[in-house]
Order: C-alpha cells, then structure tokens, then sequence
C-alpha cells in the first residue's frame, strides 16, 4: 500500500540522485506484543543493550540487517499508554517526545499491536498518533485471530487510522518481507489526515469503540481454549494447586534432567585434568593449570547444565503464557505481606539472579511496591547459590524416593528455595507495616493468549541467559580463584628430608597466605564445627557465592593426592 491509494500525501518527498540518509526507528507497543521477536528478527538478535541515561530502564538498539541504508532499531520498554503509571512508561514518554536527557527523538515509530487484544491496545495507537512521527502499525499474531474464526480488515484500519497497516506473524516469517522494505523506505509512509480525541479518556475509548466495530469481525468470539484452560489455572483452589505442582516439577527437574550432563562434565574435567598433569612437567605451570584453573572454574562450569534448565523452564513459562496467570493466583498471598502480584515476577526472576529481579522491578507503578520488592528480591535463592545447595545436597542427601516419584534431593532443593521466599515475604510484610506504609496500588496485568513459543526464540533467550551469567560470573570466579591458588601457592614450601608429596601439599597449604587467613579466622567459626579450610572459602564467598565452590576444591585438591571430585570430598 503507498500514499496514492488513499489519497493521503506523502510526508517526505524523495530527492533523485541523492544516497538514502540513514534514520532512528523505535519498536513502542505494550509487553507481549511481539515487539522483541521483530527486532531479533531484523537485527538478527547482534544487539547492544543498555540503560537510559540516569535510569535503570534498559532498551536494546540494533541495526536493520540486509539493506545498504543505514536504519538504527530501538527496541523501547513496553508500555500501555503515554500517560505513564511506571517507570518505564514514563521513560517512553519522554523519549517519544524528545525530552529525555541525551535521547534523540526518534524520526520513525513501528507501533506494534497484539491482533488479539486490539480492542485494548488502539488506545495507545490514539496516543501515539498525536506525536507526527511517521508511523507504521504492525498487528501481530495475526493468524491466532483467523484460528479464532476472527478477521481484522487492516486495509479499512490503515484508512481510518491513516498510516501503512501490515499484518504479521514474526515467528513464521509471514508478512516480515513486506515490513522489511517498508522499514527501507520511510519516505513512502504518510501521516493521519485527522487524529482521534485522546485527552478526555471516555472520548478515546468511544473512538476506539468506532474503529473497531468497523474493522473487527468475529464468529468465534473468546478464545475458547483459552477459557477453559483460564478457568482451571486461576481458579482459587486449583489454580494454587497447579502453581505448586509445577513449580514441584520446576525444581525436580532441575535435578533429574541436569544428572547425565553434569557427571559427563565431571568426567570430562577429571580427564583433562590428568592428561594434563602428563604432558605439562611438574612444578609451578602444573600447579597453577591443574590446580588453579581446572580445580577452580570446572567445579562451578559442572553446574551450568541446572542452571540452563532453570533458566530453560523459567522462560518457556513466561513465554507460553503462564506466569501471568501465576502472577494473578499469588495475589493473595502477596496482598498479605504489602505486595502485589507484579511483584511475582520480579522476585522469580531474583531466583535466576537478584540483579534481573531488581531491574524487573521498575515495571512496578506503585513507588512504594516497586522499593519493597528491590529490598526483598536479594533475599530469594539465586543461581550463584546454586552451586553450594547443589554440593551440599549432593554430599549429605541421598538419592532415594519418596511416594515412588519424587526425588529426596529435588524436595530439599525446593525446601532450600521456599525458604528463601518465605525470608523475602517475611520481610516484605514487616517494610509494608513500618517503613513503606501506605495505600495499597491497584494491580492489573495483561493475560496473553496460550501460544508455544519459538524454539529458536526460546534457545536465544536461555543461551542470552546463559551466557551472561558464565561472562559475570566466570570472570570473577576465574580472578578469584587465581588468586586464592596464589594464595595457597604461596610463600613456596621446600620439601623436607623424608616427607612424601602428600605431606609436602598439606605443609604448603597450612604454611600459605590462605593457609593462615584460616587459621586467625577459625577460632570464630569453630564452634559451627567448621574449620581453617572451610574458614578459607568463606572468606573468598564474601565476594560472590559461588566461589566458595571453586576455593574449596582447590584447597581439598591440593590436600588431597587422591582428589575425586569435592562432592566425594566433603
């Protein structure tokens, strides 16, 4: 469609002879619309993320792939309105209008829609409308509303919204070719002869009426699948019931599904390890590689199969449609300790790591809730705590059954985890009573339709996950235990007349650095039942958890010719 079918002017007027001169397009549209499966899709997910200037609101810019004109794509935080309720609303804003500090306003928008909730969302396209940037809106999940029995007339919206309307589906690729060369071309997209009232609320919700009893037809009306399965998961009893069976299934499976990868891993570790203290001559160069790398970083790398999974599970339930509706069940009980069900989600995301939950929190409007949940959200068991739980299970828990089904360590891996969120409501509660007393927010939530994800979508969202946490984690597990095998590799003990290897390992270690960092340190942890040793790895957790991991395994590896493993160990 150009601007001579509808009579409406082109906005710019092309200069022959003259190269393309490149341009910024912002992707707004409300959360689960869609809007990161386009800008994967053309940037080919090569993107720079970061946050607005003095906020901790993250956007995603990329480049427009396959076309020689250079089209800048920014993928803005979703929002339902322009009249902001959150942070991140209120950061869209300012960035449609050109006034937030050290953001260009954009010189195109790609306002993208979800098909299925269009009822609900024209209210933003009235708003966005209102701005004169030229405009294209993308309805997406187009071809849920056919399956509806549903049809949208988007030559009749585009008429009466008076901008270009493309209809798509990003995870089949139907329709993205049509966008692709209209994102190449702006110069071809028109701007609305005239704009729909949006100051008076009533009035743009009237107008929404209008449009869409013109452009929506409908056989099949609600989604019924959709409705039955709504009517089990946020039922008041079985909707509590399914949340805890599957987050019971959540934590067996971290278990069951990761064993296989992580004794292949161990294996593999242990392998290389002794081909190693082969080839490499002994002294230092084998010390520090066998000792210091491969004893320090394997023993927290043989980990990253459960966290894969946890990641896996807790993205494909977003992705599906769930944790909405989980969001929705838990309200209760977060409206008993001063919270709302949004909080759900960041305080989930704060089991992966606290620093996501944290940033997941500025979706919250309310300023009180939103503070509460960033206090509480480092409170919750995180992935860094993984590795220890893991160690100590595996140690000190056997592998049984109970009732023939469950897993005796997946169920203290879950105790472990409720523990966690019990500590965080705990004292969300005691905030909500003292500090950060105060009315109640509303709470609403968008509940998306069911769709499967995409695999591939779904394989970059766990592998994005996956490898930010081996980058910020294994880089200061790697620093650390370098320098916690100097430490322990120094100053240098001599072999003494008649002391074999074993005993010559244990002097060094009693005689290092770390060795007597333990020692001033274990009359305090003495009563614990703890010694210098474990004194030493606690010392090194200070900094990130999960090096106590890593520290020990070098401490019981240096100690110990025999060294099988720290599980084996302990």
């Amino acid at each position: 469609m150009n601007a001579a079918s509808t009579g409406a002017p082109n906005f710019l007027e092309t200069v022959a002879g003259t190269a393309p001169a490149p341009y910024r397009c912002a992707l707004i549209g409300p959360p689960n619309a869609g809007k990161t499966t386009l800008f994967n899709a053309f940037t080919g997910a090569r993107a720079k993320v970061a946050n607005f200037a003095g906020v901790t609101v993250q956007r995603r810019v990329g480049r427009l792939r396959g076309e020689p004109r250079e089209v800048k794509l920014i993928d803005l935080p979703g929002a339902y309105s322009l009249e902001p309720e959150s942070q991140a609303e209120a950061v869209v804003q300012e960035v449609l209008s050109g006034t937030h500090p050290g953001e260009a306003r954009p010189d195109a928008l790609l306002l993208v829609l979800d098909a299925t909730t269009l009822p609900r969302s024209l209210g933003l396209a009235a708003e966005t409308l209102h701005l004169g940037i030229p405009m294209i809106l993308v309805l997406t999940m187009i071809d849920e509303v056919r399956a509806r029995g549903q049809r949208i007339d988007v030559m009749k919206l585009s008429e009466l919204l008076g901008i270009p309307v493309l209809g798509v589906v990003g995870t089949k690729g139907v329709g993205m070719l049509q966008l692709r060369r209209a994102l190449a071309l702006p110069e071809r997209w028109w701007r609305p002869k005239t704009l729909p009232p949006v100051a008076d609320p009533v009035a743009r919700y009237a107008w929404v009426d209008q449009v869409v009893a013109q452009v929506c037809t409908s056989a099949a009306g609600i989604d019924a699948r959709t409705e039955r399965a709504d009517r089990l998961l946020l039922h008041p009893v079985w909707g509590v019931l399914t949340f805890a069976v599957v987050m019971i299934a959540l934590f067996q499976s971290i278990f069951v599904l990761a064993a296989p990868a992580m004794d292949a891993i161990e294996a593999g570790i242990g392998w290389l390890a002794s081909v190693s203290a082969q080839f490499l001559p002994a002294g230092l160069i084998q010390d520090f590689w066998v000792n210091g790398v491969l004893a320090g970083v394997g023993s927290v790398v043989v980990f990253v199969p459960q966290i894969a999974i946890l990641f896996l599970l807790i993205h494909f339930l977003e992705d599906v449609g769930y944790m909405s509706r989980a969001a929705f069940v838990v309200d209760r009980v977060m409206g008993g300790v001063g919270l709302q069900g949004r909080s759900f989600v960041p305080l989930l995301s704060s089991c992966a790591c606290a620093v996501p939950g944290i940033l997941a929190a500025r979706t919250i409007p309310s300023h009180k809730d939103r503070l509460a949940t960033i206090l509480v959200a480092p409170l919750m068991t995180c992935s860094a705590r993984l590795p220890v739980y893991t160690l100590i299970i595996a140690a000190f828990i056997p592998a049984e059954r109970l009732w023939g089904f469950a897993g005796l360590q997946g169920l203290v891996m879950l105790a472990l985890y409720l523990l966690g969120a019990l500590a965080a409501l705990g004292s969300a509660a005691l905030l909500s009573r003292t500090l950060l007393r105060g009315t109640p927010a509303r709470f609403y939530m968008e509940l998306p339709p069911y769709r499967l994800p995409s695999p591939r979508l779904l394989a970059q969202q766990v592998w994005g996950s996956v490898k930010a946490f081996l980058v910020r984690a294994g880089t200061v597990i790697l620093a650390l235990s370098l320098l916690f095998w100097v430490l322990l590799s120094f100053p240098r003990v001599e072999a003494a007349p008649g002391m074999n290897t074993q005993q010559t390992a244990q002097a060094q270690i009693e005689q290092s650095m770390a060795g007597h960092i333990g020692r001033a340190i274990e009359p305090i942890i003495a009563p614990l039942g703890y010694d210098w040793r474990i004194g030493v790895g606690l010392t090194a957790s200070l900094v990130a958890r999960e090096v106590i991991v890593s520290t020990l395994a070098q401490i019981y590896a240096v100690g110990d010719e025999n060294f099988e493993g720290l599980r084996a160990a302990l």
